[in-house]
């Protein structure tokens, strides 16, 4: 059990003004993993204000972007030698599979702090000069000259605590900002472990502030008027929630929400490839991403051979304990997203849509948040189970009779965050991907979409914003032209 005591406020430990906690629970086994403060309005508001402090009156913003590297690069060094804790807590915290972990939840976000303070930031064109222009007082030249935004409010989800973290963490710092914190209610953990890093690193005091607590105490961080920009990963329905709160004060908002992502197999494509890919897109982490393609469109003439392979991989999908280094799928992170997943089961059958796999629970794990991954098919794109996001292990098999179909089933969609494209002639491939309205699009498997030199975002409802690489870092930037009369002669 960890117990933590005190909130990361102003570079202290400090204890909270509330006697509340919150207890996070392992939901592979439904017992308790940590306990932590549940700050109070009084806490948020004292590691707002520390923030506020350290930007207005503290060296950080005023660095130079070779010193902030520094800094960066000094925290990707604690992480990397304390690499082994950070994936045993998010293998506990977030029940994900250890190989999921060790490979992408935690060694990918690590070396984006890496590429963020060697390349991007070092890089990166803070003052760009100015054409010069003319007019009837003269001719003038200048610089445009990106400066950090400011307070920047940063909220995390459960899915991936230190992932998501780290990749807001590294352009918010990068830029010269200062940053307040806030985790899931369910995963606190890691957060803590994030602070000691920064600590350890040398991080000035108030430039990271760590606060846990429940939605309500984090509306201040959306909200308050010493917050410049708030930066959020979620759903839509928080979101929304989110705009409303920051309107009051005009803060800027980077959102990045949901998605019902279509991957388009194509008649010509390869299924001994697709098919491992459309598995992994939708049980990776049991279906917890906002990313990944839980729509399967396939063309109507291998409709039921891809069905067939795909019942047949499901076999292979290994659920249980994700600290057992074998198992390929753990459990969903709460027994109310549990009962939300299998509502939506429910609504599916409802609709007339059947199973061709899973389902239910699996009989030999009575304890944890556990769901069998799960395939439909008969679905038609109108249906909920279509048009909602599971946030858990269900692919929905919609047919198509050709590529103008395949697009418009794609883009009848809410949400626009992601999509996939196969086939056997890699021009028919770019040309479809092309047309989805969507920020990213893996064409044949490449990267899943998803490339740290490229921005993460995407459209309509999935989002506001794009993070990751420069253009992460660009979000938590503001521009002011520099102007001055050209010389004569």
């Amino acid at each position: 059990m960890v117990i933590r005591e005190q909130l990361y406020v102003g570079g202290r430990w400090v204890g909270s003004d509330s006697t509340e906690t919150l207890t996070a629970i392992n939901p592979a086994t439904e017992q308790p993993l940590g306990v932590v403060p549940q700050a109070s309005a009084e806490d948020v508001t004292r590691a707002i204000m520390a923030a506020r402090e350290a930007f207005d009156d503290g060296p950080w913003p005023g660095m130079k972007p070779s010193e902030r590297s520094r800094v960066l690069m000094r925290m990707a060094e604690v992480m990397r030698r304390r690499q082994a804790e950070l994936v045993d807590l998010d293998v506990a915290e977030v029940g994900r599979a250890r190989m999921l972990a060790e490979s992408v939840f935690v060694d990918v976000p690590i070396e984006h702090f890496e590429d963020m303070a060697e390349r991007v930031l070092l890089s990166f064109e803070f003052d760009e000069p100015m054409l010069p222009y003319e007019t009837p007082l003269g001719v003038g030249q200048g610089v445009v000259r990106r400066e950090p935004y400011g307070v920047a409010s940063i909220i995390t989800p459960y899915n991936a605590p230190f992932f998501l973290a780290a990749f807001k963490l590294a352009p918010a710092l990068a830029a010269g900002c200062t940053t307040v914190l806030m985790p899931s209610p369910h995963t606190p953990l890691s957060a803590f472990l994030v602070a000691e890093i920064a600590e350890e690193a040398g991080l000035p005091p108030g430039v990271f502030n760590v606060v846990t607590g429940t939605p309500a105490a984090g509306e201040l961080l959306t909200s308050h008027p010493a917050v410049d920009i708030v930066s959020f990963t979620g759903s839509d329905t928080v979101g929304r929630k989110i705009v409303k709160q920051a309107a009051d004060t005009l803060k800027k908002v980077v959102l990045e929400l949901g998605g019902k992502s279509a991957n388009i197999v194509c008649e010509d494509a390869d299924l001994t490839k697709v098919i491992p890919d459309v598995v992994m897109n939708f049980t990776v982490n049991c279906g917890q991403g906002c990313s990944m393609l839980t729509r399967t469109l396939v063309h109507e003439s291998i409709h039921d051979d891809l069905v067939a392979g795909l019942k047949k991989a499901m076999d292979h999908v290994r659920i249980g304990d994700p600290a057992d280094p074998t198992v390929t799928m753990g459990p969903l992170i709460s027994a109310a997203q549990r009962d939300k997943v299998e509502t939506l089961i429910r609504a599916g059958l409802d609709e007339g849509a059947q199973l061709a796999y899973g389902g239910g629970r699996p009989t030999h794990l009575p304890k944890g948040f556990f769901v069998e991954p799960t395939v439909f098919v008969g679905v038609e794109n109108s249906m909920t189970i279509a048009q909602r996001e599971f946030f858990g292990p269900v692919t929905v098999v919609i047919p198509f009779r050709d590529d103008d179909e395949a697009v418009r089933l794609a883009n009848d969609s809410d949400f626009g965050l992601g999509g996939g494209v196969w086939s056997g002639d890699p021009t028919r491939a770019y040309r479809i991907g092309g047309r989805i309205r969507a920020g990213m699009v893996s064409l044949n498997g490449g990267t899943g979409g998803l490339s740290p030199h490229g921005p993460f975002g995407g459209y309509k409802a999935s989002g506001i914003g794009r993070e990751w690489g420069k253009w992460g870092l660009s979000e938590f930037l503001q521009h002011k032209s520099l102007v001055w009369p050209m010389a004569s002669g």
